[in-house]
């Protein structure tokens, strides 16, 4: 029988026994206890900690930046694509026949240049009808008027007549009667007159009809031929030869793309900055390439949806490689401004929503400032807002408040 494990064993029982439900028998048989009487004697006699080293660690650790304002070169940078100068739908404006071979789509067109021919039909018999009663019409104006110079011939014949008539009935040699005829010629010239000037104006008449017959046959045949408005390019075939066009149809539609546009749209708090001829450069994100232009237009109402403003910029695209819808991210020259580099995570809202930074004075005390994003980068944000030398809370400001006193350390960093 091995007696040895069973001794150790008891031992180690004893031992374990002792440290746990016999601690303080231990300590004073080891003498321990005298010692911890000793240490807590002297504890008592001390003045206890330093009040300074208790408040310091009652306040609220946080880490700062010391942050110094650099001028930035403020240039606004939008999102936007190209844009075609100018799309139109060439639509037929009457109903008739395509006789014109189709144009493929893609080809160059010049301001001008025939897309869709339509069949004459019969507007050219309309037309010629329009002349025809035009020159009818004509043909008796000179009646009409040899008609009127006849009735006031009569008319003045007459007048003369009657004053004779009036002449002799004052010196008693002439009759009342004849007196009475006199005057009723005169009044039969006078309606005769007034009948022919009535037939001279129907004949006038007559020719303005016939002139607007003409003009609106001319105009029908001239909706027969559709031209291109500008010099472009298709961006469709044009109708088939032998496809009827009613009114409304769609011939073509031609795009220019010479110039181009750059389309974008500017928040709000951006729109101020951007003025009409400014520079602009853009990097068109499919092809990676750069071009420029100027700003021609900025919207004076804002997207309801969006709250933001459409801008324009003019870029020349003489070899017509830029095209329509092309993704581009825009950068319009502005002023400079002095802005600070921060981390994004140093943002944070006041009880009112307002976006800012939590920043501290000399005395370590903690103060909120309203801040304005310039730009975000990949190294942080820039914004305006703060001094131009600030202590900007980058760790801990969510934990504060303004006017909490703080335990700041400074973080150094170059911007």
């Amino acid at each position: 029988m091995r007696i040895f494990p069973i001794l150790a064993a008891l031992v180690v029982s004893v031992v374990m026994y002792m440290a746990i439900f016999e601690r303080d028998t231990l300590l004073t048989l080891t003498g321990k206890a005298d010692g911890d009487a000793v240490v807590a004697q002297t504890d008592a006699t001390d003045d206890g900690p330093d009040p300074s080293q208790v408040a310091e660690q009652t306040l609220v650790k946080v880490v700062v930046q010391r942050s110094t304002a650099k001028e930035l070169a403020s240039a606004v940078i939008v999102r936007g694509q190209t844009a075609a100068a100018r799309t139109v739908d060439v639509e037929s404006e009457t109903s008739a026949i395509v006789t014109s071979p189709p144009l493929r789509k893609g080809a160059k067109v010049s301001a001008g240049e025939t897309l869709c021919a339509l069949d004459l039909g019969t507007r050219g018999a309309a037309k010629s009808e329009a002349q025809a009663r035009r020159a009818e019409a004509q043909s008796r104006v000179p009646e009409a008027a040899s008609r009127v110079k006849e009735a006031q011939a009569r008319l003045d014949e007459t007048l003369i007549r009657l004053n004779a008539a009036e002449k002799l009935g004052e010196g008693g040699f002439s009759s009342t009667t004849q007196l009475a005829t006199a005057q009723a010629a005169v009044a039969a010239a006078r309606a005769n007159l007034s009948s022919a000037e009535a037939g001279l104006n129907a004949a006038t008449s007559g020719i303005e009809a016939a002139d607007a017959a003409v003009a609106g046959a001319d105009a029908e045949i001239g909706r027969l031929t559709l031209k291109a408005p500008f010099d472009g390019l298709l961006e469709s075939d044009t109708a088939e030869l032998g496809s009827l066009l009613q009114k409304g149809s769609l011939c073509a539609r031609v795009i220019q793309l010479d110039p181009i546009k750059l389309v974008g749209f500017v928040p709000e708090t951006e729109v101020e900055r951007v003025t009409l001829g400014a520079q602009a450069q853009a990097r068109l994100a499919a092809a990676d390439r750069q071009i420029g232009g100027q700003v021609t237009f900025i919207s004076r109402s804002s997207d309801p949806a969006t709250r933001t403003f459409r801008i324009e910029i003019d870029v020349p695209n003489a070899d017509l490689s830029i095209r329509d819808g092309q993704t581009a991210e825009i950068a319009i020259a502005s002023d400079g401004v002095d802005a600070h580099l921060l981390p994004q995570s140093a943002l944070t809202l006041n009880d009112d929503g307002t976006l800012g930074v939590r920043v501290i004075d000399d005395a370590d005390v903690v103060a909120f400032i309203p801040v304005r994003l310039i730009r975000d980068t990949p190294q942080g944000v820039w914004v305006m807002g703060p001094p131009a030398t600030s202590n900007v809370i980058v760790l801990g400001q969510e934990y504060v408040t303004a006017g909490v006193t703080v335990a700041p350390t400074y973080r150094e960093v170059t911007q």
